[in-house]
């Protein structure tokens, strides 16, 4: 076969390609807050998708990662063998996750959470894009990565890439 022919086909496999998003977006939003400025501590209390009262005041010492994610994220979903990795790594040594589900439907969170072996906390509140703490946030795309450090302050709004070296600085502070 000439290699020739393959050229259009491979165009098209680049063009596709270039097109698959990195995030999901939120459909327009009548009000949002707004994340908190880099360097300060704010407020996360809730009760986790098993009853458990989670409070990010009470993890001071820690490094915490805040995942506001979905099951029906591709991208989300792509990025948890990292975060689980992370987690499994550096969890003895001080690394927490707080995850901020977008999901609507608890049972399908629940499944994929256990089969994907995400022990850490979930919120879920089945509001999906209207979630009351991605709103209180401003959170409008997913996967959103926040990295706080030790003290409480919010040290990154976008700690995907290079999560477990960035982990890791903050640990050895």
């Amino acid at each position: 076969m000439n290699p020739r022919h393959l050229l259009p086909f491979a165009a098209a496999v680049i063009t596709m390609a270039s097109t698959i998003p990195t995030t999901i977006a939120a459909p327009a939003a009548k009000s949002q807050g707004a994340a908190p400025a880099v360097g300060e501590t704010f407020e996360l209390k809730f009760t986790d998708s098993h009853g458990k009262k989670i409070d990010l005041a009470a993890l001071k010492g820690k490094v915490v990662l805040v995942d506001f994610w979905a099951t029906w994220c591709g991208p989300c979903v792509a990025e948890v063998p990292n975060v689980v990795k992370t987690y499994e790594k550096l969890h003895d040594k001080g690394f927490e996750i707080i995850g901020i589900s977008l999901d609507s439907d608890k049972a399908a969170l629940t499944k994929f959470t256990k089969d994907k072996k995400m022990t850490w906390p979930q919120y879920f509140d089945g509001l999906a894009w209207k979630n009351k703490l991605a709103t209180k946030f401003g959170i409008h795309s997913v996967p959103s990565m926040w990295l706080v450090d030790k003290e409480g302050k919010l040290v990154s709004t976008e700690a995907r890439a290079g999560l477990e070296a960035q982990v890791e600085k903050l640990l050895a502070k």
